[in-house]
């Protein structure tokens, strides 16, 4: 097929694009070849200045962008710093205030006070000491972290030097206001802050409460965390003196005077509410570039590119060298990495022992740089100067061979004096070839766990020393074990060494709870699935023991606790109580000699008025006897008269036997037997014998005693004579007011009647005597204290204390007509016995009514 020609509008833009590179090829073909090499030097020179030029225009570009973003990143964490400080003072500002409001109001006394100030201390590792001062400078009381420096404790009674709080004082008490002071500077090094909050007494300046804070303590406890990791944090004053913190160290390296060079950020504000004397300020802590690696990369582009424009046949050779070149710099900057990262400091020494390597590890511990180490041979510099003997023979053993699996201890001299213990591991150093050269050595900074392991020795050193001070025997053993874990020296004095004695006390204690005990052919924890927190969480159970081998009577307490070692344990925590048992009992036995003399006291006082009541049955027997006798002589009376005589003279005569032994039941020494007891049976036995004595002072008893009570368990002997007591000082009380005939009368009311949900009986006595004088109202339950001329002070006390003894209470109050007292009322409740303990309630009663004419 034959092609078309082309036309010479379509051959017009190929050739205007081929006249160029037909003039350029000319051009150059006409170059003599120094010319043509000159020119192909050039051309790659220019590439690379272009390339260069490029580069160093975007690293200033996108540095200045970086820093930018950096300080914006410095100013707000500096403003999230200041604020977290900011809130951290007026928080522990607003506690301060409290403090210094309840001085003010009296509501806190000095012992509460150094609570409060202890409290507040603990919580807050950044306070070292509150204390109370007064007006005129003078330390009240206060409180000092254990740990705070020797200028920082005050004791009671000293007088502030003016000084110390830098004006804060004066400043607070004239401006009635909470004033913190300027930094201080501390005697031994560092600085404190003071924050006085002053209160008034009376309407005048009362002094102030004082808080000291440690500085360096703001910085490390109120700056967030992650805030120091990310900056340098430092606290300076308005002159830039640095009381906190460690600021950034400058560049001196020749790179970081290039303009595009990173530059540490930093942002600073005031501390508020402290003011302009204490400032927050934050430095970036930017790494340094790896100008190294940057221009390595340059070189390394420039280079391929003028490679690929003057060497396109070696392109593939300058790949293969480069590729091969960054792998062993990564290789060799990862193990580089990889050891300076370690927390571990490695030492490396030759068969001669001399030191050959150490990472960064090692030259940070101990201050030494890596040119001053290597090739040290013994004695090292940083060996102890008194230790020198001593680890040269550790050396020796070191080079031959003779290591301790688990380490060994040494002491270490750090650059600066100070020492510090490291723990150091030794295994030898095996070249590629499978031949030991030498020695290699890690070293681990023990410092801080050998402190804890010795104050932890300590701590327990002054439990075990307060255990083995105290008067109870406290003794720790796991369940069904023979085992004893802990015994204090009183146990070891009553029961010896062993467990017998903990397991004594549990044999003798039935109250406490044992937890069944573990089978040991069973796999399965027999208190699998029980609440174990509830056990260990539970109140201490009591018991009273008597140990017939030591003769004493013994309170235990027991509870279960976790053992160190997540065992199941009971502790049991006996104490002497032999004296207290014996006063118990000695006390028991006098009031039960005091019931009875009550009583016998009672009978006394009533004595005419038994008698005047035993005269008459008696009189009635005798006129009855006598006209028997004399009928009988006359021979005037029949069977039926002399029958109906004689029964007369029965019924008389089983009243006075009744009144008798009414009386002896009364008066009988026996032992309190509790019992449930019918209430109205209690009642009718007390005012048959109190209505005798009422009688005698023609006053008139109104008894009523509400229907279905419940049965009390009570001793009813006991609480008949309370009621006796009661009526007895009623009568005696509407007697000595020498009420008229119509206004002499007692009212016993007996009705249930729930306290606090718990249901019981009231009993009621109400008088229209003289009451009781107000003031003395008080004092009547008082031993020998009395209101009448010829009381003798034991009766109120008694009723009392027999009323509570039945889990019961007693009252007495005046009864008022305006503000004249018109009588006075006694009630005492008492509960109702559980449902278990229960009897069938008592039959209806109905309310009777006695006079003086009869009953």
């Amino acid at each position: 097929m034959v092609q078309p020609h082309s036309t010479d509008a379509e051959r017009a833009p190929l050739r205007w694009w081929r006249a160029p590179r037909l003039w350029w090829r000319q051009w150059w073909d006409r170059l003599p070849p120094h010319r043509q090499d000159r020119l192909a030097v050039l051309g790659p020179v220019l590439s690379v200045l272009l390339f260069l030029t490029a580069i160093f225009s975007a690293l200033g570009y996108f540095s200045q962008q970086e820093a930018d973003r950096e300080q914006e990143a410095v100013v707000r964490d500096t403003e999230y710093a200041q604020q977290r400080l900011r809130l951290r003072l007026l928080e522990r500002q607003e506690k301060l205030m409290r403090m210094a409001r309840d001085i003010a109001n009296r509501s806190i006394e000095e012992t509460e006070f150094v609570f409060q100030a202890e409290e507040l201390v603990a919580q807050n590792p950044d306070v070292l000491a509150v204390h109370w001062i007064g007006p005129y400078r003078e330390v009240v009381t206060g409180y000092t972290a254990p740990g705070a420096p020797a200028h920082a404790h005050r004791r009671a009674g000293e007088t502030l030097p003016p000084n110390t709080t830098g004006g804060a004082f004066d400043l607070a008490r004239d401006l009635h206001q909470p004033i913190y002071s300027r930094p201080l500077p501390w005697p031994d090094g560092g600085s404190t802050l003071m924050v006085l909050i002053p209160f008034e007494d009376q309407r005048r300046f009362g002094g102030a409460v004082m808080a000291e804070y440690d500085i360096a303590g703001l910085l490390r406890y109120g700056v967030p965390a992650e805030v120091l990791a990310r900056y340098a944090v430092t606290l300076v004053g308005e002159d830039g003196t640095l009381y906190a913190g460690t600021p950034l160290k400058p560049l001196t390296t020749p790179l970081s005077r290039l303009p595009w060079a990173p530059r540490p950020q930093r942002h600073e504000l005031p501390v508020s509410p402290i003011g302009n004397s204490l400032l927050i300020r934050a430095e970036g802590l930017r790494a340094d570039r790896d100008w190294g690696s940057e221009a390595l990369f340059w070189i390394v582009g420039a280079m391929s590119v003028a490679t690929i424009w003057m060497l396109l046949g070696n392109m593939r050779h300058t790949r293969r060298r480069l590729q091969a070149q960054r792998a062993l710099v990564a290789e060799t900057n990862f193990r580089r990495a990889m050891e300076n990262s370690m927390l571990t400091g490695m030492r490396a020494l030759d068969m001669e022992g001399r030191i050959t390597y150490v990472n960064r590890a090692f030259c940070d511990m101990t201050g030494w740089s890596e040119e001053e180490l290597i090739g040290a041979s013994a004695p090292f510099p940083y060996w102890p100067e008194h230790e020198h003997d001593t680890l040269m023979a550790r050396l020796q053993d070191e080079i031959a061979g003779r290591n301790t699996p688990g380490g060994f201890e040494v002491p270490v001299k750090r650059k600066n004096g100070s020492i510090f213990y490291a723990r150091m591991y030794v295994s030898p150093l095996i070249d590629a070839q499978g031949r030991q050269t030498g020695w290699m050595t890690s070293m681990t900074d023990i410092t801080e766990p050998k402190r804890i392991r010795e104050e932890l020795s300590a701590s327990y050193d002054r439990f075990a020393t307060v255990l083995d001070s105290l008067d109870e025997a406290i003794s720790v053993a796991p369940l069904h074990s023979h085992e004893l874990l802990f015994a204090n020296r009183m146990y070891r004095n009553w029961f010896g060494e062993g467990s017998a004695g903990h397991e004594r006390m549990l044999e003798l204690c039935a109250s406490v709870p044992v937890l069944p005990p573990q089978d040991h052919h069973d796999q399965v924890d027999s208190l699998m699935g029980l609440p174990a927190d509830a056990l260990v969480e539970a109140v201490a159970e009591h018991a009273q023991i008597l140990v017939p081998e030591l003769g004493k009577w013994l309170e235990v307490r027991t509870r279960y606790l976790t053992w160190v070692d997540g065992r199941l344990v009971q502790m049991l925590i006996a104490t002497d109580i032999t004296a207290r048992h014996q006063a118990e009992e000695q006390a028991a036995l006098q009031a039960e000699r005091a019931e009875t003399a009550s009583r016998l006291i009672t009978m006394g006082e009533m004595a005419s008025s038994v008698a005047h009541e035993l005269n008459q049955p008696l009189t009635a027997i005798s006129n009855y006897a006598s006209g028997m006798i004399s009928r009988l002589q006359k021979g005037h009376i029949s069977p039926q008269d002399l029958l109906g005589a004689l029964e007369k003279t029965a019924r008389q005569a089983q009243r006075a036997g009744q009144i008798i032994q009414r009386i002896r039941a009364f008066v009988k020494k026996s032992e309190p037997n509790p019992t449930l007891s019918d209430v109205a049976q209690m009642v009718s036995n007390a005012t048959e014998l109190a209505d005798i004595e009422l009688r005698r002072h023609m006053v008139r008893l109104n008894t009523y005693v509400a229907a279905r009570l419940p049965r009390l368990m009570v001793d009813p002997i006991l609480i008949e004579q309370v009621l006796i007591n009661l009526l007895k000082n009623g009568g005696e009380s509407i007697q000595q007011a020498q009420r008229p005939p119509g206004q002499r009368h007692i009212e016993l009311q007996v009705v249930p009647r729930t306290v606090d949900g718990r249901p019981g009986v009231e009993f009621t006595v109400r008088d229209s005597g003289g009451g009781i004088p107000q003031e003395r109202l008080d004092r009547i339950y008082e031993a020998f204290y009395s209101t009448k001329s010829e009381g003798m002070g034991i009766g109120l006390k008694l009723c009392r204390s027999i009323i509570e003894s039945h889990h019961g209470r007693l009252v007495a109050r005046n009864l008022y007509n305006g503000d004249a007292i018109v009588g006075c009322e006694f009630s005492f409740w008492i509960p109702e016995p559980p449902p278990e303990a229960s009897a069938p309630l008592a039959p209806r009663s109905t309310e009777t009514q006695t006079t003086p004419e009869g009953t």
